[in-house]
């Protein structure tokens, strides 16, 4: 069985020192530019320790990808000062620093575009209450996009980072070109899975061709997704298994499987003989390692995660127990946090910003 301990080597040539990650997490802490704050920097910093990566929450790669106020940008040149020191925090403690970088599309609002109506791949709101009716990218904003997605990993290079994820999840932009609920167009992007696919490829080879272009190391790309939309239509499991196996031949580093709990059934009557991180291990069929995340708090969550995945990303329980790792590694078990999440946003020293944003999401206090 695979050890937590052990070491990982990719296909790019980069190594992490053990199998387990820092799943990437909103902290709405960075400047209204998307400019990185000390905050944020020490934020990271103090996470670092003890993991064999750590994936940055979701960076902005043009300002009509925004998703929400406080996110981190690396859509301009100016950013890289501030990406570079936040980089150098992480790597500080022997750990990989990956940025992930993202599009929100329709899952953002006007109010965070500077009255800018905002994009997705068709004029077709997100399935929420508050949903806004987005533009359809004109042909032109595709390939301008798709560029975007290249520049970005230049930036990220340039800064220091060891690698990039493309945020291929959790609806955003490049889960709505792949969708066909978001994903209604008539031209070359869309229609049948192929063509909804064609976004996705041509990102690759303009990221692939900013590593090749600037990267003197060896550079990560990781690439994160979500198995099952609500929506109908929506993506299903049947088209996921035909996406893994697509991402599965290509020069990706890993694929990290978006999921609430790691251990979580598909909806469909037709995949419900294991869990869906299961199936998605098996149609790699280990072709490339596979990142299992949700609900890890425990080294018995670490172990049952291993054994139907290559990586472990940790979130929630490192937010509120920064040296976590440390403890595992160690086997101080009984000094991580096991209160429930709502009751330990009150005694984490979080900045005020995060402090907010975790307040809010867990409903342990009532904000003015």
């Amino acid at each position: 069985m695979t050890k937590f301990t052990d070491e990982t080597k990719f296909a790019s040539g980069a190594t992490l020192k053990n199998r387990l990650m820092m799943s990437p997490m909103t902290t709405t802490q960075s400047f209204y530019n998307g400019e990185i704050t000390k905050d944020e920097i020490e934020y990271y910093s103090d996470r670092a320790a003890g993991l064999g990566a750590v994936i940055t929450g979701a960076a902005n790669v043009e300002d009509l990808g925004k998703g929400w106020f406080g996110e981190l940008s690396v859509a301009h040149d100016e950013m890289i000062p501030g990406l570079s020191a936040l980089a150098k925090g992480i790597q500080s403690k022997d750990t990989k620093a990956i940025l992930q970088i993202v599009h929100a599309g329709r899952m953002t609002h006007s109010a965070e575009l500077n009255g800018e109506q905002i994009v997705s791949a068709s004029d077709i709101p997100a399935l929420r209450d508050d949903a806004e009716t987005p533009r359809a990218q004109t042909l032109e904003e595709v390939k301008e996009t798709i560029k975007s997605f290249g520049e970005a990993t230049r930036r990220a290079i340039q800064s220091g980072f060891d690698g990039i994820e493309l945020h291929g999840a959790n609806t955003y932009l490049i889960q709505q070109f792949f969708s066909p609920h978001s994903n209604r167009r008539t031209d070359e992007y869309g229609g049948d899975r192929d063509h909804r696919f064609n976004f996705i490829k041509e990102m690759l080879v303009e990221v692939f061709a900013a590593v090749d272009e600037y990267a003197t190391k060896p550079f990560i790309v990781g690439y994160r997704f979500s198995p099952e939309e609500f929506e109908t239509p929506g993506i299903r499991m049947d088209d996921t298994k035909w996406l893994v196996d697509q991402l599965s031949e290509s020069r990706l580093d890993y694929l990290h499987v978006s999921l609430n709990k790691y251990a979580s059934v598909s909806r469909d009557e037709n995949y419900k003989a294991q869990g869906r991180l299961a199936y998605v291990r098996d149609w790699v069929n280990g072709r490339k390692p596979v990142v299992g995340v949700g609900g890890v708090r425990t080294r018995q969550d670490v172990e049952n995660v291993l054994e139907v995945a290559d990586l472990v990303a940790v979130g929630q329980q490192i937010l509120f127990d920064p040296t976590w790792a440390v403890k595992l590694i160690s086997g101080n078990d009984a000094a991580m946090v096991q209160i429930p999440f709502k009751d330990a946003v009150e005694i984490t020293p979080l900045s005020l910003p995060l402090y907010e944003f975790a307040a809010a999401r867990y409903h342990s206090v009532i904000l003015s």
